[in-house]
């Protein structure tokens, strides 16, 4: 679509909803603002915008003959798609793009985009370094902190765009097109946005949906629907798994990652040479060396890369040590697949700190997962009655409730002993006490620094 001279809804005042309005505004589109929050503070959206173009901001309800004169409609990922207002725009026969899909519009150069319930951040911040190691214009954008719209605009033919990409974000996909896709894997997550299994499991798949025969995607052997999916692509499928050999991509050996293509194997990496912990992490290794040799990255470039990374903030991020026990920041464990792999990760008997927003998850795995490793586990936010029932219905007992996340870190520091860790891996989302998993996991860590030895 020519966007220049067109009107166009953005709808959400977040941080992609401004970074949406600033692109258009920059290919000559005519933005119109709209939040569903009557009491938007108007004057501060202004003020955050890039560049001084007129912005109508419309908040709480958006009148008739503005959404009767728009030629276009971009959602920001936190806004469903079976809202009634977007069923509206819908039946109104108006284009509906998600903010990825407007950036994708604008932009130029190859993408290269990650999505999956647990890992993208980490594997999508190594596959950045890696890339940026070797092409001289290297973009990182997405969940991992900076909207795809901000940078879209200053992309050309030479630009590699490394993407982090949501659920959210690819329901509202329309054209978008990543010549190297990777699914990381799929566990029961936002069902309160998707609804269903099928509905998820749908969105994350359509980060394929574009691709053509000569594009990769890159997925888990592990992931039982994942394996299948692979099984119905047109386009090269290269495969990472961390229990057993794969035919094209990379497995896990003992201690060292293989790839192979076409039977010839190549050792990669000893993982003790690795600074993050984890299968899961190496799992996110892996995925990340399968995606950057299908683009031509050579090994070298790769492996030094990889001795070089340093885990990601609020991902099993050692904090400090007080007393001979050590803290880790787990804040980005915000389901609880995520949150079992941050148990796993540990080789200490753990503190676990736990609960939060309720997005109507499970958390009979979880739970199973302590398997004799954590001693004690304090719950915080709304969902930590329902946590205790299931812990209790597991025969796990040895739980307490906190009012506050300090609370809670003082009464792990109370009950560890020299040799133990104390693990913030919540299992849930921040949002009943936190504006995000990055503030909760930073007030974490001050908490922590400033426990009295």
């Amino acid at each position: 679509m020519e966007l220049k001279g067109k009107k166009v809804l953005v709808f959400g005042a977040g941080k992609s909803g401004i970074g949406a309005a600033d692109l258009l505004n920059a290919v000559g589109a005519c933005p119109v603002l709209y939040d569903g929050k009557a009491d938007l503070d108007k004057e501060s959206v202004l003020h955050k915008i890039s560049g001084n173009y007129e912005l109508p901001i419309y908040a709480g309800e958006l009148p008739k003959e503005v959404q009767e004169s728009l030629d276009l409609v971009v959602l920001s990922p936190g806004v469903p798609t079976d809202l009634p207002i977007v069923k509206g725009f819908y039946d109104q026969g108006l284009p509906v793009w998600g903010e990825v899909e407007l950036a994708y519009q604008t932009g130029k150069g190859e993408v290269l985009a990650i999505t999956g319930t647990n890992g993208k951040t980490t594997t999508t911040s190594l596959l950045g370094e890696i890339m940026q190691a070797y092409f001289e214009d290297v973009k990182v954008v997405g969940n991992i902190g900076i909207p795809y719209t901000s940078v879209a605009a200053d992309t050309t033919d030479e630009t590699v765009t490394v993407a982090e990409i949501s659920s959210f974000q690819l329901e509202t996909a329309v054209d978008f097109h990543p010549q190297v896709s990777a699914i990381l894997n799929i566990t029961p997550d936002h069902l309160n946005r998707h609804h269903t299994m099928e509905n998820y499991i749908k969105a994350k798949e359509d980060i394929t949906k574009n691709q053509k025969v000569n594009d990769v995607c890159v997925l888990n052997y592990e992931d039982e629907v994942l394996r299948k999916f692979g099984e119905s692509l047109s386009m090269k499928v290269l495969w990472f798994d961390s229990k057993k050999p794969v035919q094209n991509g990379c497995y896990l050996n003992g201690e060292k990652i293989i790839y192979v293509s076409e039977g010839k194997e190549e050792e990669v990496i000893d993982v003790n040479e690795l600074n993050i912990l984890g299968t899961h992490n190496y799992e996110n290794v892996m995925a990340a060396v399968a995606m950057t040799i299908s683009i031509g990255v050579p090994m070298d470039v790769i492996v030094k890369t990889l001795r070089e990374f340093q885990a990601v903030e609020h991902r099993i991020e050692y904090v400090t040590e007080k007393r001979g026990v050590k803290f880790y920041n787990d804040s980005k464990g915000t389901n609880p697949d995520a949150a079992i792999k941050g148990i796993q990760a540990m080789n200490r008997p753990t503190l676990l700190i736990g609960g939060g927003y309720d997005k109507q998850s499970e958390y009979d795995e979880w739970i199973e997962s302590f398997d004799g490793k954590v001693k004690k586990l304090v719950l915080i936010g709304v969902t930590k009655e329902k946590i205790a029932d299931c812990a209790k219905r597991h025969g796990f007992t040895d739980y307490v409730f906190a009012d506050s996340l300090e609370e809670a870190v003082n009464i792990c520091y109370d009950n560890a002993v020299p040799g133990d860790a104390v693990l913030l891996s919540p299992a849930c989302a921040s949002w009943d006490m936190f504006k995000s998993y990055e503030e909760r996991g930073r007030i974490f860590k001050d908490l922590v620094r400033n426990l009295k030895e």
